[in-house]
């Protein structure tokens, strides 16, 4: 391997390691909010966690329900609305205007989270 090319592979190294660096600051934070392109809430022991998440417009937002009881998804102000999901079923919303969007499980009332829409 010539200097040059032990130079070039350095470089790599090092912007590899930045970039893992970068990525690993970036999710769920101490208050349970995370932050991404595109978003996962898993409903499981009568909760959505994160209880809040932060996407960009445009993003993609699925729920999964890990519960062994049946869960919906349902925005307060009317915008998305899921059937009644069992475990393991999804249900996905794709954001188009900036926002936050409080929701809450039909079936469940007191279980509540939000999506932030920046």
């Amino acid at each position: 391997m010539t200097r040059k090319n032990v130079r070039i592979a350095g470089v790599v190294v090092a912007m590899a390691i930045a970039m893992m660096v970068l990525a690993g600051s970036r999710g769920v934070t101490a208050n349970a909010q995370s932050s991404a392109a595109a978003g996962e809430v898993t409903i499981d022991n009568f909760s959505f966690g994160p209880q809040t998440v932060t996407v960009a417009v445009g993003a993609t937002v699925t729920w999964i329900n890990k519960d062994d009881i049946p869960h919906t998804v349902v925005s307060t102000d009317g915008v998305f609305k899921s059937k009644v999901r069992d475990t393991d079923e999804k249900f996905s919303y794709t954001f188009s205007k900036a926002g936050t969007y409080p929701y809450f499980c039909s079936v469940h009332p007191k279980m509540t989270g939000k999506i932030v829409v920046q």
